[in-house]
């Protein structure tokens, strides 16, 4: 009777321990759990603000993005582009104000989903349609010694570019997150126009074939 007792409560002992191992994030696949469709998130970035505020040029960006096991997250990018530039040397000025968009796919690179921490590396691809100002002091023609002025106004222009990223994400408090990202940016196209090309290009940065990036944000669930 008694070891009969002994076995029983050793088959249970050992259900238990079986089940708690079960539990453990390193035996259970990492995406085994999670929901297909996990939820929104929106975001700020903090840092385009202050460059805004603070520099030459900056930008005011907000995102919105989708959840999928917590693996695959798609993500739409909105901004305003702002620059207002002058040149020491030769006094030009440049103005422009104009919105730019972004829509891309990040890959969360972290084993366990449950913490709310993400590795993540992702692609975008981005477009801005807008105008800006070229203006200066009257300059002297050195050969008719007339002023000439430079005064371009609402100038056309366009770009297209692609983006790759990578970045962290920590979670601070229940649906809030704050989160880094490092960004190559690759121009594919851009409109020149009579003054030549654009100093900045709205959410883009400063004009040139590839330039380096990062954004700085406050995340929320929703």
């Amino acid at each position: 009777m008694s070891s009969c007792f002994l076995l029983s409560a050793m088959a249970q002992t050992d259900t238990i321990r079986f089940r708690g191992v079960q539990s453990l994030p390193g035996n259970v696949p990492p995406d085994k759990d999670a929901p297909k469709f996990a939820g929104m998130a929106v975001s700020f970035d903090l840092a385009g603000a202050v460059m805004a505020l603070a520099t030459s040029y900056g930008q005011y960006e907000g995102a919105i993005r989708a959840n999928f096991k917590h693996r695959y997250f798609p993500v739409v990018e909105l901004g305003l582009g702002v620059s207002e530039k002058e040149d020491d040397g030769t006094e030009l000025k440049f103005k422009t104000s104009a919105p730019y968009a972004r829509i891309g796919l990040d890959y969360n690179f972290a084993k366990d989903w449950r913490t709310g921490n993400r590795i993540f590396g992702g692609v975008r691809v981005a477009y801005t349609n807008f105008k800006y100002d070229l203006t200066s002091s009257d300059i002297i023609d050195p050969v008719w010694n007339t002023p000439v002025p430079i005064n371009f106004k609402d100038v056309k222009s366009d770009a297209i570019w692609g983006e790759l990223v990578f970045g962290l994400e920590a979670k601070i408090w229940k649906i809030i997150h704050l989160g880094w990202t490092a960004r190559y940016k690759h121009r594919f196209h851009q409109k020149v126009s009579e003054p030549g090309q654009a100093w900045y290009i709205p959410g883009f940065g400063k004009n040139d074939s590839h330039v380096f990036g990062a954004t700085f944000n406050f995340i929320v669930d929703i």
